[in-house]
């Protein structure tokens, strides 16, 4: 029987939680990550959703941005909502730093408030797929080399690029792991 793959999650803000139980579901060892030591120890991580300057400054504060950007240019990361935000290449409203480890242009809390949080069905490989958006940013522009997989309103929400996945939305907020499969298949890919 194969080993399960240990998936980080950067537990330091955000439904990390949920993130881990969604992981587990799908099959990896998932364990929290808060330093670089524990960084090291994983052979993917997950960025949450939060709140992208929150995390940024918990990222210096850690010294854990430079590690995190370095272990992005060699192992898997999948960045939800918050976490997608920090994947970017650029990002607006307003413009702020980033890891800049997937080609996409996001805009902060580009749907709305929190008031315009919603819950919608895509169209994901012949079945639909419940995705949750809350605060979510929108991806503005795509490179060349990322593959849209899923898009609401004619507005891609999860995408890939090589090793790495994003969405705009919180499938850990599901009772539905594929996301997180998805990812977990890039290990093994």
């Amino acid at each position: 029987m194969p080993v399960a793959k240990r998936v980080g999650v950067l537990a330091l803000q955000g439904d990390f939680e949920a993130h881990k139980k969604a992981l587990e579901q799908a099959g990896a060892h998932a364990l929290e990550v808060r330093t670089a030591t524990e960084l090291d120890a994983v052979d993917a991580l997950v960025l949450p959703g939060g709140e992208s300057t929150t995390m940024l400054k918990l990222l210096d504060e850690e010294h854990l941005f430079g590690p995190l950007q370095r272990f992005g240019r060699e192992r898997p990361v999948f960045g939800t909502c918050a976490g997608a935000i920090l994947l970017a290449t650029d990002v607006l409203k307003p413009e702020q730093r980033s890891l800049g480890l997937v080609d996409i242009t996001v805009e902060r809390n580009g749907y709305g408030r929190q008031l315009d949080s919603r819950v919608v069905r895509l169209p994901w490989y012949g079945n639909t797929l419940e995705a949750v958006f809350i605060r979510a940013p929108i991806i503005r522009r795509t490179g060349p080399d990322v593959n849209i997989l899923a898009s609401w309103r004619d507005t891609p929400v999860l995408v890939e690029q090589g090793r790495h996945l994003v969405a705009t939305f919180h499938p850990e907020l599901t009772d539905n792991a594929q996301v997180h499969g998805l990812f977990i298949r890039k290990l093994t890919a």
